[in-house]
């Protein structure tokens, strides 16, 4: 493991690792709290790898299991085992959403040292039949904040159920609320709490600004195309959005401006994301537009500026998000564009890191007034602008007295306003008296003995006579025809 640990280009333990993996290896319970980028993966990795070593996995029954919130981080887990642990003999099974069961299952049947999943395909095997879990040793819960959200407190303590008691249980992530405490306090047994630093504070190495704007969604895509453009430094950048709607919206609309963008959010198919991801680490896109499935614990080591297109609704995500960038010692920036509607989150944001950002060109109160119509992108209603419609309904029935504006009516405009009224009345007096003889004329109508059930239809609230008993005079011919009362 020390010679993997050597040809990866690591010497020197981060201080999370040099805290946690002592007491991982006396087989505690850990809760480690530490900055997003500080090498937490390698601080459960490592450990494990040593552990493994005695022992071996049977069929359908693993031997440590790891719990990830997104796939894109479970697949990161598994090739830090395989670069950690390429001396090493062991098996690795990786259960996520969007591949094929029947390879997943070909691994188990092998038997798995370690299984790394979500917790929801976790279950689907389990339910299949194609799991055993009473002979897992060690249970990681990665981004354990997330992990113990209230969306999947369920499946989380169901899986607790399933697995040993005497198990050994790590926590890591880089918050720690106090209402997630309690719930992780439930699933560790005397644990060792490793902080080296304070819950939920953002990385020295990035330089946070945040960036003034106006409401409106166009406006807002303005301001951040000139905001990415105005970075000299830009290398590459990860855009977030806090809706899956927005993501593809931003996407197009940078593509649409020339910029090598890419998008990537939870609809989207496994086979897609994964090569999404893997042209954004290779320097084939410049832009990644991402929803929060991009903000917890991917390691993109050299991204150099993150961009909040929305102020994120929970202060802890905005810590994740922004340390996408400055990993591993490197300097990075962090630009979030905040609207008026915003600033309760902002406020968040400042108490949770405990530090004032600084704001770029001024704060909310120094923007200008809103200019309409700058931005190329902006939605339309039905293809055309407001005044394109309305100038479409008047097209060849306006005269020149209908472009005049307020201050140019004449005298003799107002004359003809005021007159309208009075001639409207007189016409409307004229039509009543046309209409009036005709309207007599149709009532005293005399019509034909055979056409009286027009008039019923016209008059059917009056009754003309005495109601008539059975069929009265309009007995059916069928009936009338001998012998047929004997039917």
């Amino acid at each position: 493991m020390l010679s993997a640990v050597t040809d990866a280009g690591y010497t020197i333990p981060t201080p999370i690792q040099a805290g946690a993996i002592p007491f991982a290896l006396e087989r505690r319970d850990i809760c480690g709290i530490a900055q997003t980028g500080t090498g937490k993966t390698a601080s459960f990795v490592l450990p494990m790898l040593s552990l493994l070593e005695k022992g071996r996995a049977r069929a359908r029954m693993p031997r440590t299991l790891i719990l990830e919130p997104t796939r894109e981080l479970a697949a990161q887990v598994a090739e830090n085992f395989e670069k950690y642990g390429k001396n090493h003999r062991l098996n690795v099974a990786l259960l996520i959403g969007g591949v094929s069961f029947e390879d997943q299952d070909r691994k188990l049947e092998r038997g798995a040292d370690v299984l790394i999943c979500t917790p929801g395909r976790l279950l689907d095997h389990f339910e299949r039949g194609k799991l055993l879990m009473s002979g897992v040793e060690i249970l990681v819960i990665d981004e354990a904040d997330r992990m113990l959200d209230m969306g999947f407190i369920p499946d989380i303590e169901r899986i607790a159920k399933l697995i040993p008691f005497t198990r050994q249980t790590l926590f890591f992530s880089a918050t720690m609320p106090p209402e997630i405490q309690k719930l992780a306090d439930r699933f560790l047994q005397n644990p060792e709490r490793i902080e080296v630093a304070k819950p939920a504070s953002a990385a020295k190495t990035v330089t946070q600004r945040f960036v003034a704007s106006h409401g409106k969604d166009y406006e807002k895509r303005a301001v951040l195309r000139e905001l990415v453009r105005a970075q000299t430094e830009l290398k590459n950048a990860i855009i977030f959005c806090n809706r899956k709607k927005d993501v593809a919206d931003l996407f197009r609309s940078l593509e649409r401006h020339g910029f090598s963008v890419g998008a990537l959010h939870g609809d989207m198919d496994q086979r897609s994301r994964t090569t999404m991801l893997q042209n954004f680490r290779d320097g084939n896109l410049q832009l990644l537009v991402a929803s929060d499935v991009a903000a917890r614990g991917l390691d993109i080591p050299d991204v150099s500026h993150v961009f909040n297109f929305d102020v994120p609704i929970h202060s802890e995500d905005y810590v994740h998000r922004i340390g996408r960038t400055g990993r591993a010692g490197r300097s990075g920036a962090a630009f979030t564009l905040v609207t008026k509607r915003d600033t309760k989150f902002v406020d968040a944001i400042e108490k949770l890191i405990g530090e004032n950002v600084e704001w770029l060109n001024g704060d909310l109160n120094s923007l200008p007034p809103a200019e309409e119509g700058k931005d190329s992108d902006r939605p339309r209603r039905n293809g055309r602008e407001r005044g394109d419609k309305d100038r479409g309904r008047g097209r060849g029935r306006h005269s020149a007295a209908s472009h005049k504006s307020d201050n140019d009516i004449q005298d003799n405009d107002v004359q003809v306003i005021a007159a309208a009224p009075a001639k409207a009345e007189v016409v409307k007096n004229e039509r009543k008296a046309e209409q009036k003889p005709q309207n007599n004329a149709r009532n005293n109508r005399p019509y034909p003995a055979n056409d009286d059930s027009r008039d019923r239809r016209r008059h059917r609230d009056h009754d003309d006579g005495p109601t008539p008993v059975g069929f009265g005079d309009d007995i059916p011919a069928f009936m009338l025809i001998a012998g047929s009362a004997k039917v």
